[in-house]
């Protein structure tokens, strides 16, 4: 789940991005839950073209899917745990109009795919 909020929302694309996220993941850990959600289809994994030796991390359409449930846990970890780190302009948008959020978030996702990484949206949720 942290790889996939990472992706959705903190602009997360390459392996250090999700190693340095600071939950302490162990690097063949990482490796492996990456290599899991590629397999089950949740994630893509793409040669990087600004640098040959890294990948780039996408959500495929079966883990941009999974948008309106991340974002029900978001906003169930902002309603239960007193040291989230939900933003409350991001939580008040989401209660207004979730569904509309969610999509929004969906398409942005899907732009950042096919745009160069220095001209990406910036994360929803830092």
């Amino acid at each position: 789940m942290l790889i996939l909020r990472d992706l959705m929302f903190k602009g997360a694309r390459h392996y250090a991005d999700f190693l340095n996220a600071g939950e302490g993941i162990s690097t063949n850990i990482l490796a492996d839950r990456l290599a899991m959600l590629e397999s089950e289809g949740i994630i893509i994994k793409e040669p990087d073209p600004d640098h040959g030796a890294r990948f780039n991390y996408f959500l495929s359409p079966k883990g941009l899917g999974l948008v309106p449930a991340m974002l029900e846990i978001v906003n169930w970890s902002e309603s239960w745990d007193p040291q989230t780190e939900v933003p409350a302009d991001f939580i008040a948008e989401f209660r207004a109009g979730s569904t509309a959020m969610a999509q929004d978030i969906v398409d942005g996702l899907e732009q950042d795919r096919h745009l160069p990484s220095a001209d990406r949206r910036p994360p929803r949720i830092r």
